[in-house]
């Protein structure tokens, strides 16, 4: 099927035509029918299948210009690099047509955001914090909305967004349609969609935790932190097809240390970004990772939901990530748009609990490769993985009322008090070891 042959208007498929897409993907294809009866829908697609356009292309077909300055249509994604990602996208589908968009997120200043939501808007783009601000506010009105999208909404629950997001709920028009697109649909996910959407279809590209198959995936067992920045090197050195690498790590500390390992062998060839780290600074790393300055960027799990670079080379899991879900996430990043990707996964002993919860939910055994015969093997420990000293924990036999006797002892003689009354004559002989007198009284004349 091509986009001439779905019910497209003819702005969008000449902006499609620019772009020189031609063929929908599976879940574009699936989701357009269904978006366009106006039944809710819970959309399941990998990442890096279309999912963006998967939503937005029958959105913007029903899109009806409107001289009242309220929005139209809402989507909410969980972080800012994924705002400025459907933007864009929007952008990019939209320039045969009049749509004003709005873009918020956190981190920034709100002011002109406030000055953005009082003018004219279609389509709202915003991370749920913001939102709920601007809301609250009553700079922007969301009683026009009549779609609401909501993308990687399980990321956004994992964030802590989920009071937000039930109050962006509440706050909608009851008559509304609601679409949901994520990889992964968690327990948390399908209670908010009971919730608040009226009985939605569900349209699968594939099987929830299903990899896509354009992706090859392999495994290094590692004994440590050193070796696997030892074996990162080794890779990056050896490997000349490595042109564009994704290195993700679980959090900001680990991120900050491996890039201070990194950096000074790579110089500016290398970037670091993750939630701690300022929003100019994210999208200059993100812009010199796609223009080729950087050869790779060192990120977090936050960061994976919102970064679309095409022809990532390599993803390479640093460490096993705790969260089955979260590894969908990283390798959805290459073999984007049906281009060949490869992922590396480097895997301790403390992490082969993890691989094999991420093997259960792909239903795939990740194929595990010999360490290259060159690769140091260091000996050197983080402090986290020291092994901990345990110490035994001596109990003092307490001894009984018995053995333990009477709780007071006689006093020491000195320190008897008896109440003895003693003369004046007296404590002067004590004190000067004679009698002494006060002296005659002198008379008064």
């Amino acid at each position: 099927m091509t986009f001439e042959e779905l019910n497209l208007s003819r702005p969008l498929l000449n902006a499609l035509n620019d772009l020189g897409y031609k063929e929908p993907t599976v879940i574009q294809q699936k989701v357009f029918s269904v978006v366009m009866s106006g039944q809710d829908v819970c959309g399941i697609a990998q990442t890096g299948t279309g999912k963006t356009f998967a939503y937005l292309l029958p959105c913007l077909r029903q899109f009806k210009f409107s001289k009242e300055r309220f929005p139209q249509l809402l989507i909410i994604v969980p972080t800012r690099e994924l705002v400025v990602q459907v933007a864009e996208a929007i952008k990019q589908l939209t320039p045969y047509m009049s749509v004003e968009i709005g873009a918020f997120y956190g981190g920034v200043n709100m002011k002109p955001q406030m000055e953005t939501a009082n003018g004219k808007l279609d389509v709202v783009v915003a991370t749920p914090g913001r939102l709920v601000d601007l809301v609250l506010s009553g700079a922007l009105k969301l009683k026009a909305i009549k779609r609401i999208v909501i993308d990687e909404m399980d990321e956004m629950l994992n964030l802590g967004f989920r009071a937000q997001l039930q109050n962006i709920l509440d706050l909608l028009p009851a008559r509304r349609q609601n679409l949901l697109f994520s990889a992964t649909i968690t327990e948390d996910v399908e209670k908010l969609i009971e919730t608040h959407f009226n009985f939605p279809v569900t349209v699968e590209a594939a099987p929830a935790g299903t990899p896509l198959k354009n992706i090859s995936q392999s495994g290094y067992y590692v004994p440590n932190f050193y070796t696997k920045v030892n074996l990162l090197e080794l890779l990056l050195a050896k490997d000349t097809e490595m042109t564009k690498v994704l290195v993700f790590v679980d959090t900001k500390e680990l991120a900050n240390q491996l890039y201070e390992q990194l950096e000074t062998k790579y110089p500016e060839q290398a970037g670091v970004i993750h939630s701690n780290k300022e929003q100019n600074h994210r999208f200059n790393t993100v812009k010199r990772f796609k223009d080729g300055t950087y050869r790779f960027i060192i990120a977090t799990d936050i960061i994976a939901r919102g970064l679309d670079i095409a022809e990532v080379s390599h993803v390479i899991s640093f460490d096993t990530p705790e969260t089955p879900e979260n590894y969908l996430h990283r390798i959805g990043r290459t073999g984007r748009a049906d281009k060949d990707g490869h992922s590396i996964i480097f895997i301790t002993e403390r992490e082969k609990e993890n691989q094999e919860k991420i093997e259960a939910l792909m239903n795939y055994q990740i194929p595990i490769k010999e360490l290259p015969e060159d690769l140091v093997i260091s000996d050197v420990l983080t402090e986290d993985e020291k092994p901990q000293v345990k110490m035994k924990n001596f109990l003092v036999k307490l001894p009984t009322r018995e053995e333990a006797g009477p709780a007071f002892h006689e006093k020491l003689p000195k320190n008897r008090k008896v109440n003895v009354k003693i003369s004046h004559a007296e404590k002067m002989m004590k004190k000067y070891g004679k009698p002494k007198t006060r002296g005659a009284k002198k008379k008064k004349r």
